[in-house]
């Protein structure tokens, strides 16, 4: 599967992947699924917005796995992918083991994980369980001013009515299993994290004839508040980003009118989030005083922090022998299934590199295996009713 895989989407330049949502290779990646699931004789179910998932077992309460296809721009191999491979692995491997499942299986494969297309994070699993509404989702447009509603249709869906588990796994996207040298690991939480569009309005003017004295230049304002967001984060312990500006007019030789940028911020707690945007948008309002330009800033998403179902994690965690627990920095479908009340559990598979969203993220097949292998024991024990079934029996009713 992973041969199938590997090259579809990759840059022959950089290596990384390119697999936004509904685009070419993404589209390939769907195929690819549906091919999967028919060779395993699963009936694939779809939504509204492009959510799949491939059945397996009897009808009636039903666990869940899987992750997404899709990548961020000249993103890694790992992050996403391994996950549904890793599914339907793991259910190849429970059928050699002659599982009988007392409860429906599903490998799902939700859409726009990353937010790389129309800049909102898990917007698949968002629309799946509405916590984002279609009305909302419709009209979010991408960097070509492509509407997602002339993209899909929408509407309401019910790929997830009857499921009563969610257990995902991920390539780890940091440091922690190698550490602790071990190739697989549970998270308990995800952090608290948000993405924040900063617009900074100055005056366009000549590179040339322009004293600088005479400037009202936002590319100021914004530099300094990225250095802001890179002390305040290093001061406090958290995490902050500008990974991405959009400049108008772009010129080589003028002075911005306008730079749009944007921050994502993630911190170990709710309050600790909330102190970090606001120190770097304090610092931003005060240098954009001294600049003459101005500062807007707007919440594009915001989640709050996710713990992990404990009764379901100890479960599986009591069951692979012990494995680390961590949490994670990192924002999963996952999160959003459990905040919806569906209880969720994540696995993760060791990454040498430590580096993830990068053509650099890696995993090792020893490893890969390894997570399968977990997989497949954590499932196992829920299809049958062995791990956990009083909460998903509670949830299933």
């Amino acid at each position: 599967m992973w041969r199938d895989l590997a090259p579809i989407g990759r840059s022959t330049s950089s290596g990384g992947y390119f697999r936004q949502p509904w685009l070419s290779a993404e589209l390939e990646l769907r195929a690819w699924f549906r091919e999967a699931a028919e060779a395993r004789g699963l009936e694939v179910e779809e939504d509204p917005f492009g959510n799949l998932v491939a059945w397996w077992g009897p009808a009636g309460p039903s666990v869940l796995t899987g992750s997404h296809l899709d990548s961020v721009l000249d993103g890694g191999a790992y992050d996403g992918p391994l996950g549904v491979v890793s599914s339907f692995a793991a259910l190849d491997l429970m059928r050699e083991r002659g599982v009988q499942p007392s409860r429906r299986l599903g490998v799902a494969a939700f859409v726009e994980e990353e937010g790389s297309r129309f800049g909102r994070a898990c917007l698949g699993s968002r629309l799946a369980v509405g916590a984002t509404t279609w009305a909302d989702a419709a009209g979010l447009t991408d960097r070509d001013g492509v509407r997602l509603g002339d993209v899909i249709e929408g509407g309401r869906s019910t790929l997830l009515d009857g499921v009563a588990t969610y257990v995902e796994l991920h390539v780890e996207q940091g440091r922690g299993l190698i550490e602790l040298d071990a190739p697989v690991g549970v998270h308990s939480a995800i952090w608290p994290h948000g993405r924040y569009r900063y617009d900074i309005a100055g005056r366009a003017d000549h590179a040339g004839t322009t004293r600088m004295e005479d400037r009202v230049d936002p590319m100021l304002t914004y530099a300094m508040t990225a250095l802001a967001a890179n002390k305040q984060a290093r001061v406090q312990g958290q995490r902050a980003t500008f990974g991405r500006i959009d400049v108008r007019p772009n010129g080589t030789n003028a002075v911005p009118s306008h730079v749009t940028a944007w921050l994502d911020a993630r911190a170990e707690s709710d309050a600790a989030l909330a102190s970090l945007v606001t120190a770097v948008e304090k610092q931003a309002v005060e240098r954009a005083e001294r600049d003459g330009t101005t500062v807007t800033v707007t919440a594009e998403s915001v989640s709050g922090e996710v713990a992990f179902d404990a009764a379901l994690r100890d479960s599986l965690v009591a069951r692979l022998g012990g494995v680390p627990v961590l949490p994670t920095q990192a924002g999963h479908d996952a999160g959003i299934l459990q905040d919806a009340g569906i209880p969720t559990a994540m696995l993760f598979v060791r990454n040498p590199s430590g580096v993830s969203h990068s053509p650099y993220e890696t995993a090792e097949t020893a490893d890969c295996l390894a997570g399968v292998e977990a997989l497949a024991d954590a499932l196992s024990g829920l299809v049958t009713g062995e791990v956990a079934g009083e909460v998903a029996g509670e949830v299933a009713g």
